[in-house]
């Protein structure tokens, strides 16, 4: 793929697809805040996106004070197949496609009926047969008690889990994607530390994968009970047009190592970060980790052709 042809498809992401853009070519972690209302919506918008966009398989968990680590572990966790069926797909998911493979990964469960006792039974799949989902989204992490987070954190640190029978390893380019309300509480510092970048979405800018892959939206310009059905349905074709590959995504993490950045703008970084460190409405001050976070998201900028002032 040209330069060219990568640049035209930059720059026709959304915020929400570049901003996992950058996550994914990182290989780092992503916290996106909203209104709380637009949280669920926010939600289905990112997993269109990991499965349109970057042909990865997602897992949501919806996190909560009674969340225990048992729900953490099962809600990250997908069937191998899913995940084969990922790579072989090759046209664009639909939400209601979406809520079905959901389902299949939080649930990865088949039920059969037994006659004589008339009742239903589970047949769970096996250890062997599950695996951390490429991509996690964990809405309102930061509701959930210290413990979960703790766990959460070890999660993006180590890249597994342990479980008393098993462990899992995440795949390679494994990325959380942290969803809460920006009004809510703030997240461990020590979580926080280990976050490589976050946003505020706006609900006005919309969820682009989210309405185009809905049958019917709510015309919010008309009465509450008006619904209008849209005559036009994301197709296939188009998503594959705009889709990244992992090989492109690896061939942009290659490129960020032949990139130096220039004196002043390695100056000026630091003239920010100096600045926050000592301001005293900055609370609890600029972490090293932090520190180094910003120097890398000026490289991996390069990708966006944002910025020319970094060069090769």
């Amino acid at each position: 793929m040209s330069f060219v042809d990568v640049a035209q498809k930059i720059e026709e992401l959304s915020d929400l697809e570049l901003g996992l853009l950058l996550a994914f070519v990182a290989n780092e972690h992503y916290l996106i805040q909203t209104e709380e209302n637009s949280l669920d919506a926010l939600g289905q918008e990112l997993q269109l996106i990991t499965s349109n966009i970057y042909s990865r398989v997602p897992a949501f968990v919806e996190c909560s004070k009674d969340t225990n680590p048992d729900d953490l572990i099962n809600g990250l966790l997908v069937e191998s197949r899913a995940i084969e069926k990922a790579k072989a797909s090759d046209g664009a998911t639909s939400i209601k496609g979406l809520r079905q493979s959901t389902d299949d990964a939080i649930h990865p469960a088949e039920a059969s009926r037994t006659e004589q006792e008339g009742d239903w039974h589970e047949l769970k799949p096996r250890p062997q047969e599950l695996k951390i989902a490429d991509v996690v989204i964990l809405k309102n992490l930061n509701l959930a008690d210290y413990d979960i987070q703790i766990q959460a954190l070890e999660l993006m640190r180590s890249r597994r889990i342990d479980t008393a029978t098993n462990v899992f390893t995440a795949p390679k380019g494994f990325c959380i994607a942290i969803i809460q309300d920006a009004a809510g509480p703030a997240l461990n510092k020590h979580l926080n530390d280990h976050i490589f970048m976050s946003h505020y979405h706006d609900p006005e800018d919309g969820f682009t994968n989210l309405e185009a892959s809905s049958e019917w939206i709510e015309d919010d310009r008309s009465s509450s009970s008006s619904i209008v059905r849209r005559s036009v349905v994301q197709k296939p074709e188009d998503s594959m047009e705009r889709r990244f590959s992992k090989a492109d995504i690896q061939d942009f993490t290659r490129q960020t190592i032949d990139v130096t950045v220039t004196a002043e703008v390695k100056c000026y970084l630091q003239n920010v970060v100096t600045f926050l460190r000592m301001h005293r409405a900055v609370d609890g001050g600029i972490t090293p980790r932090a520190t180094i976070f910003f120097d890398t998201l000026v490289k991996y900028d390069k990708i966006t052709n944002a910025w020319p002032l970094c060069t090769e």
